[in-house]
């Protein structure tokens, strides 16, 4: 008998009541250090004070009335976007996917308005990850996301991660667009070089092709900049955002250039929710604290703090990982064993991770996790490493 909630997930066998900071309660009582902040959504953490009162005022005074009208709220962060960022023009979804559609939709039709309309095709890489909708997997690619979907939507042509040579050869004149993270995060946290990133640039520069960037993992201060692409010293065409920049609540947003922009005219695109002053409430609560002075340094500096404590870990335990990588706070383990075997581990400590794909596991702590939380956390991966020798 089907269960009522459709079972697509196979869920751990942990129910979580409340939660504060860097810790979850689970409904028997036991406190769990939470190292994936939900997928690196709860970029302050659990019940953060100032996250709270906002979606809490903003509660008591107007939950939604749809894009008919202007909203205030939506208005103040698209402005406080735009003055942190490369981008003019911001239109928000409530969801990376949705965030996803909207690029393909925005490339596609840049070109269309230019009297190019046979440049549809979009340049995607292996391993990427872009929301589980029909443009989603698409641009993925995968046996694992569309094994099953068919007819998959047409205009992706998908590359090897880092190979600059296919890439080349790839670009033609039907190419509209190139996306990527700037680091891969479900496909097992790999950091696209600065070096390729502003190669990537240039030659989207020299083919006419919009670059756009998926920070929808990667963003919002977890890798040490506002944004990760801010590292390679580049801006993009088009940037997908969402999970930490709602800090929790579902909020996501395409930020774009102008000129990316120019062909999303009036009723080209829509949301009910999109930019309800319930989200954009909070959103604007997260961006007065990752844009704060100083915030930004102390992920750096406790991600470097993190990092050293998992370099000792792993040359520790040979037998069970090979190496770190990532940026910020941004990290994976990678496992010379099944990363289920770890994250299952790590539960029996009281400790939350988040396995992904190329025998990886991802720490995505919240930003504002604590020295201590730190050295706590990696105690703990150092027990249930020591319990899978």
């Amino acid at each position: 008998m089907i269960s009522s909630v459709l079972p697509t997930y196979s869920r751990a066998p942990l129910s979580f009541v409340s939660g504060s900071g860097s810790w979850l309660v689970e409904a028997d009582g036991r406190r769990f250090l939470d190292l994936g902040a939900g997928i690196a959504v709860n970029a302050l953490g659990h019940a953060h004070p100032a996250l709270t009162k906002a979606l809490s005022d903003q509660a008591g005074a107007l939950w939604h009335t749809s894009n008919l009208y202007e909203i205030p709220q939506q208005r103040a962060l698209a402005d406080r976007l735009v003055d942190l960022t490369f981008a003019d023009t911001v239109f928000f979804t409530n969801s990376g996917t949705e965030a996803c559609e909207l690029a393909v939709k925005m490339a596609r039709k840049y070109h269309f308005e230019r009297g190019a309309p046979e440049r549809v095709e979009i340049i995607t890489f292996l391993g990427s990850f872009h929301g589980r909708s029909s443009a989603g997997i698409a641009a993925a690619g995968s046996e694992k996301m569309t094994h099953g979907f068919g007819p998959l939507l047409p205009g992706f042509t998908h590359l090897e991660f880092g190979d600059h040579d296919a890439l080349n050869a790839a670009l033609t004149d039907k190419t509209c667009a190139v996306m990527v993270e700037p680091v891969q995060g479900e496909g097992g946290i790999r950091p696209l070089p600065d070096a390729c990133l502003k190669g990537l640039r240039d030659l989207c520069d020299a083919h006419g092709v919009l670059m756009i960037l998926d920070e929808v993992q990667c963003g919002v201060a977890r890798t040490g900049k506002l944004f990760a692409h801010e590292w390679a010293g580049i801006t993009p065409d088009i940037m997908m955002v969402a999970k930490g920049i709602g800090g929790g609540f579902p909020l996501g947003a395409v930020l774009a250039t102008e000129e990316a922009a120019s062909g999303m005219t009036a009723g080209t695109h829509g949301s009910t929710y999109g930019g309800n002053p319930l989200g954009c409430a909070v959103g604007l609560a997260v961006l007065d604290h990752v844009a704060e002075p100083g915030f930004l340094d102390e992920v750096s500096r406790k991600a470097g703090l993190l990092r050293q404590r998992l370099e000792g870990l792993v040359a520790a335990h040979p037998d069970v990982f090979d190496h770190v990588r990532g940026s910020g706070l941004m990290l994976g383990l990678k496992c010379k064993i099944a990363p289920a075997d770890l994250v299952n581990a790590a539960y029996a400590q009281e400790l939350i991770t988040v396995p992904a794909a190329d025998n990886v596991v991802r720490l995505l702590p919240p930003l504002t996790i604590t020295d201590d939380e730190i050295a706590q956390a990696v105690d703990r991966l150092d027990r249930a490493a020591a319990s899978l020798s």
